[in-house]
């Protein structure tokens, strides 16, 4: 047996001005050939569960490429059919299979389902070849998605946690299916909801009644795996909203019942899934009422790991205005600053106008940095390994990196745009993040894979950036219509569709 092990990950936020192109793939670690096993053998991302499974069966694997680039911009179409092309050439008449670790919320620049075209080109070449994918929680899911591949599966944890196995299931799903063990098909449901990434994290409400009452069917017989995608609702194209897959084995009509009965459930908490906004002093004043530590304040409308800058200081001045003490900042994204931070060295004090350095004109933000006096209390390489829950074993490059002390805060500043999910963030660039009063984190809900062990209480900011959870902020004009919350309706009540 040959199978193919293919990775090619990107959530895009249509609203960014950051350009996702190659390079961008290269700055998290772009893999050809056998850098592919190397650098994913030891990890627990979905190759390495492929991996495993493909040892089980004595199978030999062909790894064309493994690549994923922080959330932005669209993908540049010369990026795009780089690496698709790299996976058809490998796709000859050998191979047998193929297991795809994908992400679901891809917009290249010249097409709205970057996923949907690659599997529909995969099947054009390979008619017939048995296919597994594993998706992102954030998938916007698409008929072309599931009408070309065998099984296909998502996430059930958010933070990221399960990607293992998740991808261990769909991969020996397929797998049993080559052997004659199964025979999978699949249903799914598209619901006219417009959930908000915020209110998605998988221990809160009403997205951790979903993803159980999507275990629960998986133990049910005949039920080979069941997902709920929040789906991603910064991708302003046609097929963004919440969406349900089921994959049975033989019995369309109880893989058409079961994704009907989860997009049933999330359509009855659809009011659940928008987040209701407030005053940042407000929440600031309350946080610091708190006789706790750490107490982690979110700034989730700059989170990079949905697309944003990384660079939007109104959080961060609101924080200094206060007069928060003992506050430990990541990241901020300054390349710029970095460079005179590392030429003026260690200890020295500077003046610097920190970030805003990108322009939003999806929001009609100019950029607006923020001066500021201080010390440079550290410098990095940028160089460290996942040891937390999510991305485990990967090897993070935040590019020359540095510490800024200023007024009570320590400010991590980087030159490579980084999500902070893991506290190696902090202890690789000399902070301890248990012994500080307040962790200030441009994140969503990702943060808790690394900090929810140490946070005591959180608040989240409401800032500005093009990962707001404020959908009224946004010009859509690509979504279907109507769409709850940004229609009053009427509503047709979502139906489940075979592949």
């Amino acid at each position: 047996m040959r199978l193919l092990l293919a990775m090619f990950k990107h959530e895009t936020n249509t609203f960014s001005p950051i350009v996702t192109d190659l390079a961008r793939f290269e700055a998290w670690g772009l893999q050809w050939g056998d850098d592919v096993v190397k650098a994913y053998a030891d990890t627990r991302m979905p190759l390495a569960a492929y991996m495993k499974l493909a040892r089980e069966r004595g199978a030999e694997i062909v790894t064309p490429v493994a690549g994923e680039a922080m959330p932005g911009g669209k993908v540049t179409r010369d990026a795009y059919e780089k690496v698709v092309d790299a996976i058809l050439e490998a796709l000859d008449d050998t191979i047998d299979g193929a297991l795809l670790d994908l992400h679901g919320a891809m917009v290249p620049e010249h097409t709205d389902d970057g996923e949907g075209e690659l599997l529909k080109r995969i099947r054009a070449k390979r008619p017939g070849l048995p296919i597994a994918v594993t998706c992102d929680l954030h998938c916007n899911l698409s008929q072309a998605m599931v009408e070309n591949c065998t099984a296909l599966i998502g996430y059930k944890t958010y933070p990221h946690v399960d990607m293992y196995e998740v991808a261990e299931r769909v991969g020996r799903v397929v797998l049993d299916a080559m052997d004659g063990k199964c025979k999978p098909v699949q249903a799914w449901a598209p619901t006219p909801l417009l959930s908000q990434t915020l209110r998605q994290g998988t221990a809160d409400q009403p997205m951790k009644a979903m993803v159980e009452r999507a275990a629960e069917l998986e133990t049910q017989p005949g039920i080979l795996c069941a997902t709920v995608f929040g789906g991603f609702a910064l991708s302003d194209i046609p097929i963004a909203g919440s969406t349900t897959i089921v994959v049975a084995d033989g019995d369309a009509q109880a893989a058409r019942a079961a994704a009907q009965d989860l997009a049933d459930r999330v359509w009855d908490q659809r009011k659940e899934f928008i987040y209701v906004h407030r005053p940042i002093a407000g929440a600031i004043a309350q946080a610091r009422e708190l006789n706790a530590a750490p107490i982690v304040l979110l700034d989730h409308a700059d989170n990079v790991g949905s697309g944003g800058t990384s660079d939007v200081m109104k959080v961060i001045a609101a924080v200094l205005d206060a007069g928060l003490d003992g506050v430990a900042v990541a990241t901020v994204w300054d390349a710029d600053a970095v460079r005179k931070m590392f030429a003026a060295g260690k200890g020295a004090t500077l003046t610097i106008d920190l970030g805003g350095k990108s322009p939003m004109p999806a929001l009609k933000l100019a950029p607006k940095p923020l001066r500021l006096t201080g010390t440079v209390q550290n410098l990095a390489d940028g160089r460290w390994r996942v040891e937390g829950p999510m991305y485990t074993g990967v090897m993070v490059d935040t590019g020359p990196t540095a510490v800024f002390r200023t007024e009570g805060m320590e400010i991590v500043v980087c030159s490579r745009h980084h999500e902070p999910w893991d506290t190696g963030i902090f202890t690789a660039n000399g902070i301890d993040p248990a012994q500080r009063r307040y962790l200030l984190l441009k994140s969503r809900i990702h943060y808790r894979a690394g900090f929810a062990p140490l946070a005591r209480a959180t608040f989240t900011l409401d800032g500005e950036g093009v990962t707001t959870s404020d959908n009224t902020k946004l010009d859509y004009r690509n979504l279907s219509r109507p769409i709850y919350p940004l229609d009053p309706g009427p509503f047709t009540p979502p139906r489940a569709r075979d592949a």
